[in-house]
């Protein structure tokens, strides 16, 4: 059973591999690229895109007012997103470089970059830049504890768990002593930077 879990989590890692070659050549295919963090449309493509933008007034008239009455309520949810990145920020800051586990890249996290589509309006720019923010605090905070989690109890849990982040497939088994002692020290070295690899605690 274990291997058959452990060839299942190396299969799904190359399928991610694959998903990323995908992506890469599907990107090739749009009609814009980034240069320097910078998004360049084709040409007429900037024209195109302001001519299907939904005016404000049109939108706002086509929103239903109980849609529009939980606003308050959805970007209430900046000021705990705003808290929970500053905390991860520190308490990698922090901890990280005294546990000798690699930093997560922030950026790499939290994409904000849909407001330069010219086909939204400034209330659907607004609320695509919140969604990128608030996603990719969870994705940032999720990968550092992540790695946390792999570094302090890499243990698998007694039930299956929904949505496992991807260290989780190579963790020890739930009761097996044993195997908790053979492989923590290796899965604590993986977690370390680069130039940090050959060194011991």
């Amino acid at each position: 059973m274990p291997d058959t879990l452990e060839k299942l989590q190396a299969r799904l890692s190359e399928l991610e591999d694959q998903i990323e070659q995908e992506w890469a050549a599907h990107r090739e295919t749009m009609r814009y690229k980034v240069e320097r963090g910078r998004i360049v449309f084709e040409e007429g493509v900037r024209e195109a895109h302001r001519a299907a933008r939904v005016h404000m007034w049109l939108f706002l008239r086509r929103s239903r007012l109980l849609v529009a009455l939980t606003v308050p309520v959805i970007y209430a949810g900046l000021i705990p997103f705003a808290l929970l990145d500053l905390f991860v920020t520190l308490y990698q800051a922090i901890c990280f470089p005294i546990y000798h586990i690699a930093k997560v890249r922030r950026r790499d996290h939290i994409v904000i970059d849909r407001h330069n589509l010219g086909y939204l309006n400034a209330i659907q720019k607004l609320n695509c830049m919140y969604c990128g923010y608030g996603n990719g605090v969870i994705s940032y905070a999720r990968e550092i504890s992540a790695r946390t989690e792999k570094y302090w109890c890499p243990i698998k849990h007694a039930r299956r768990v929904k949505g496992a982040h991807n260290y989780y497939g190579e963790f020890c088994d739930f009761g097996s002593a044993e195997e908790f002692q053979e492989k923590s020290a290796r899965l604590r070295r993986e977690l370390r930077p680069s130039k940090d690899a050959a060194t011991d605690d």
